[in-house]
């Protein structure tokens, strides 16, 4: 199994995941945990597997300095596109991870890794890499696939025998990762480097509503109760995608 990026599905991808409430929800709650903690000075930020620049451009509106590092060629154009447009500057590397910790010889304030370890072959081999780019007081942002919750949607929808068979894993065109992680192997793996400071659930309800009801549920009312129960102990293990901040030791 080989690292996926996306070339081909730039656009797809675009509209699935930013063209409706779950992109909205998936940026208010990844934004809402960095205002947290984020000072006001400028900072130097880098966003590893930036796609299209949503969460970098919003970052460079509040007057950090980007850098975005992106292996496929049609989202860092994309992403280029949104920067251009909104009158901003940034740096634009198109490359893989492994190629980052080369290209790259200063650490940084915030290292953003979002939806990326999940489509790697190894997404563990991608944490010590993360860990050298940040700074040592310094922050990082990793928001990740949780297999808890992909377990739990196939558990509601009676998806008995592909439990048992433990076949998880997206087809080649599907947008579901190749690879969810499971919460309790990721804190292992970042224990003996980084300290998890809070974690947040990404979409830890709307998913499972009925879908008459997420089509005719308010939008900012749909955010509003995201954003309180995101974490909820009862519920932040549910989110689709979870979110942690975490420092370097």
């Amino acid at each position: 199994m080989n690292d996926r990026h996306f070339d081909e599905l730039a656009t797809r991808f675009a509209e699935k995941i930013y063209g409706g409430a779950k992109g909205a929800i998936r940026l208010a709650v990844l934004q809402a945990d960095l205002a947290e903690v984020l000072p006001e000075r400028p900072l130097r930020i880098l966003d590893v597997g930036a796609g299209l620049g949503h969460m970098a451009l919003w970052l460079a509106e509040r007057g950090h300095q980007l850098t975005l590092a992106e292996p496929a060629e049609p989202m860092l154009e994309g992403a280029r596109a949104r920067f251009a447009e909104a009158g901003l500057h940034a740096t634009f590397i198109q490359a893989p991870w492994q190629a980052l910790a080369q290209q790259l010889d200063e650490p940084y304030d915030l290292v953003v890794c979002h939806a990326v370890l999940e489509w790697l072959a190894e997404p563990a081999s991608l944490l010590p890499v993360l860990h050298r780019l940040t700074a040592k007081d310094g922050w990082l942002s990793l928001a990740f696939y949780n297999r808890d919750a992909l377990v739990y949607r196939n558990l509601l929808k009676g998806h008995f025998r592909k439990l048992r068979s433990n076949e998880l894993a997206g087809e080649k065109q599907s947008l579901t990762p190749q690879t969810p992680l499971d919460p309790r192997e990721l804190a292992a793996q970042l224990e003996a480097q980084w300290q998890v400071e809070s974690k947040s659930g990404v979409r830890v309800f709307h998913d499972y509503m009925p879908r008459e009801f997420q089509a005719k549920v308010d939008l900012a009312q749909l955010l509003e109760m995201e954003l309180a129960h995101r974490r909820h102990p009862a519920y932040v293990g549910l989110g689709r995608y979870l979110h942690w901040l975490c420092r370097p030791l």
